[in-house]
């Protein structure tokens, strides 16, 4: 007969593991105040837990470094916003003007809802090496989202598969840019008007793509 070792015992009727995921989404939570709030560049890991309210030793259970845990964080924020993005469009109408007001209007307001997102977007990205290298990867996974979106409303895609690639990955990119400009109080623009304009830059964008595949020839 075997006995379980005290650690994997359940404790107030959770097991280890439920209690380490617990752990371990409070240190999200916790890297996700501190980036947001404060910087990366003042976070240390005894800070870190702290605000999590947990043992330093906690912290290395789930995140070799503060590096680890940054990129955690960042992580599951681009997840999130790219299930909002998803979900937004599989609600929306099958038209291409709906379906670009709903994504449009579902992503601003996820950044804007938590003051957080939007610090994250507007000073982060650009302090850290990391998430520079991050940010081309969360890039490349939204110019997915457009590509299959594009696919999927426009009877006919006028562009090939290279170039819907390349519009995808400029478009995004640039929309990043704007937003983040946005954010940092850059742009004197309300939020009405900012959705206003993103959503007929993108339909600007796809009706200028059969001009432009002509002139590529």
């Amino acid at each position: 007969m075997t006995s379980s070792t005290p650690s994997a015992r359940p404790y107030r009727g959770m097991s280890a593991e439920q209690r380490r995921a617990q752990r371990r989404a409070a240190l999200l939570e916790a890297g996700l105040e501190v980036l947001g709030r404060h910087g990366w560049a003042a976070a240390t890991v005894r800070g870190v837990c702290r605000q999590a309210g947990l043992n330093d030793r906690y912290f290395y259970e789930n995140f070799a470094d503060l590096d680890a845990l940054l990129l955690a964080v960042v992580d599951g924020q681009a997840a999130q916003g790219t299930a909002v993005i998803l979900a937004a469009a599989a609600a929306a109408p099958h038209r291409l003007r709906a379906r670009a007001r709903a994504v449009v209007e579902a992503i601003v307001d996820f950044l804007s809802a938590d003051p957080r997102r939007g610090r994250i977007l507007a000073h982060e990205f650009s302090a850290h090496p990391l998430l520079q290298q991050r940010r081309r990867r969360i890039i490349r996974t939204l110019a997915g989202v457009f590509t299959a979106q594009a696919r999927e409303l426009l009877d006919e895609v006028p562009l090939s598969a290279t170039d819907l690639h390349l519009t995808a990955l400029t478009v995004t990119a640039g929309l990043w840019d704007l937003l983040t400009d946005w954010f940092r109080g850059d742009l004197d623009t309300g939020r009405d008007h900012l959705v206003d304009y993103i959503v007929a830059f993108l339909l600007t964008t796809t009706e200028l793509a059969p001009a432009l595949q002509h002139r590529l020839r």
